[in-house]
């Protein structure tokens, strides 16, 4: 059998969907790493995943395995009990108040394959974009002449106001019939 190590977390007051988003951080992550990212993580679920780490971590240590060598090989997170509260209501009526808690096990093992920590792709340079852009529009990709449309001239605010000084709105002026 493979040379693991594990530590259990249990009872944490902590919802099971908000401990999950940290603990998919660091699955199969190498150990030094997963601290890193517990440690510059704002989430509040990191705390007690970072304690849970290091714990395992000594656990290994007690087996006599290589820290430099560990990964996490697996993370689960259990939903716990709850603790049941109540809210008062208009009319004399509650709603109810469920507590979640979680209950978290972390696995280490040697060696093994590591994942790759997530990346964002980069975006393509505007650069590109505008020169797709410019392709499609002169029809250059499909070999069609495209006639440009007629320009329409453009009435300046003098011709536009029949007579007006420029710059007056027309909204003291009566219809005409």
């Amino acid at each position: 059998m493979e040379n693991t190590a594990q530590a259990t977390l249990k009872y944490t007051r902590i919802a099971p969907r908000k401990v999950r988003f940290v603990a998919d951080m660091i699955r199969g992550l190498p150990v030094r790493e997963a601290e890193a990212q517990l440690l510059f993580s704002a989430r509040r679920p990191s705390d007690p995943i970072l304690k849970l780490l290091q714990s395992a971590i000594a656990n290994a240590k007690d087996r006599e395995m290589n820290v430099e060598n560990l990964v996490i090989r697996s993370i689960m997170v259990n939903e716990g009990p709850r603790l049941k509260r109540w809210m008062p209501r208009a009319r004399g009526a509650v709603s109810p108040i469920h507590k979640k808690m979680s209950h978290v096990t972390i696995i280490l093992a040697e060696g093994g394959e590591a994942r790759v920590p997530y990346r964002v792709a980069e975006r393509p340079k505007k650069k590109d974009k505008e020169k797709k852009k410019e392709k499609k529009d002169s029809g250059e990709d499909k070999g069609i002449e495209r006639e440009k449309p007629p320009q329409v001239k453009k009435e300046s605010p003098q011709e536009k106001g029949r007579g007006q000084k420029p710059g007056l709105k027309n909204m003291f002026r009566r219809k005409s019939i």
